[in-house]
């Protein structure tokens, strides 16, 4: 296996193809972004770090797909289009060239499917193991931003897909769900590993959401963002939460799995609230994006609070509401 030795040959050879209109083929040390008149620039970052985000064997290119999934996601939750990114890869002394390659082709795969080009970034010897460290830029007309912060009591919240089975995927990764069937198994595990960001469905969010972010912490505790940055609360009806028919069969082995579900974080659905009137028009738009929808709570007059609802009407307590990376 090919060392690395070189930190420019790797970007000229790996990275520089993946360049867009404006980067200068990762020559120049910045990059121009032009947006259509008329619209605004979205910018969002995320970072994944090696046995915290992701296995350190996991596949590269799965790796790399996920780094820039995670940051479409939240584009697609604003209602915005992905134009370019940049990427600071932060490489461990045991990173090969192969690995390199491998992340680099995993990582030009989504650029054709979502049509968006690397526009710079950085590439450094990291001693704590693999770090990726992502900017997504997309574009919105500029009165159409769907924020956080605009969430009306009275509006029915809204997800997409569904829920838990990143958070299932990454036990079934970690071989802690033996009894459920190989292939609930392995749908789970490349959930975990390959998130599907709602591309489709950003300009029906812009169109019809008031309020709008993806679940990246898990359900509840995202949900509480969202009420908190809008100064409402919300009522959650545990029996709405879309699940796959891999978690409900997990769930129907082990119970507790269920707050698992929905308290565990990468799912990248997006979560939305929407006037009671647009409610048909929002769920035609998203079947003719083919995305599903799930209504699954209502905002309420409050301070931020989440209050899970189960089957019989009660308030449930949860152990945990969502992950933390400084929490216990």
């Amino acid at each position: 296996m090919a060392k690395l030795n070189d930190e420019f040959s790797l970007i000229a050879k790996y990275f520089a193809p993946l360049s867009g209109e404006g980067s200068f083929g990762l020559k120049d040390d910045a990059a121009l972004f032009i947006p259509e008149k008329g619209n605004s620039i979205v910018v969002t970052q995320d970072a994944l770090a090696s046995s915290v985000h992701f296995f350190p064997d996991d596949p590269p290119a799965l790796i790399a797909k996920k780094a820039l999934r995670v940051n479409i996601s939240d584009l697609a939750s604003k209602g915005a289009k992905p134009k370019s990114f940049s990427l600071a890869l932060g490489l461990s002394a045991e990173t090969d060239e192969n690995w390199v390659s491998e992340f680099a082709q995993g990582l030009g795969e989504d650029c054709k499917q979502f049509d968006i080009s690397l526009s710079g970034g950085d590439t450094f010897k990291s001693n704590a193991g693999l770090v990726i460290s992502i900017t997504a830029f997309g574009e919105i007309p500029e009165v159409e931003y769907t924020s956080r912060l605009c969430g009306k009591a009275g509006q029915h919240v809204y997800v997409t897909g569904t829920i838990g089975d990143a958070a299932l995927g990454l036990l079934a990764r970690q071989e802690k769900l033996p009894g459920l069937a190989t292939q609930h198994q392995e749908f789970l595990i490349n959930r975990y590993l390959l998130p599907e960001p709602r591309t489709a469905m950003y300009s029906a969010i812009r169109q019809f959401a008031s309020s709008a972010m993806d679940i990246s912490d898990g359900l509840v505790a995202d949900l509480k963002k969202l009420c908190e940055a809008s100064s409402v609360s919300a009522r959650l009806n545990l029996p709405e939460v879309p699940l796959s028919t891999a978690v409900q069969e997990a769930i129907a082995l082990e119970s507790s799995l269920l707050e698992t579900a929905i308290s565990g974080g990468d799912d990248y659905e997006i979560l939305f609230s929407v006037d009671p009137d647009n409610a048909d028009a929002l769920r035609n738009a998203a079947e003719e994006c083919g995305v599903q929808v799930t209504r699954i709570a209502e905002l309420v007059e409050g301070n931020g609070s989440v209050s899970v609802i189960d089957e019989t009407g009660k308030q449930i307590n949860l152990k945990a509401s969502g992950f933390n990376h400084f929490g216990a």
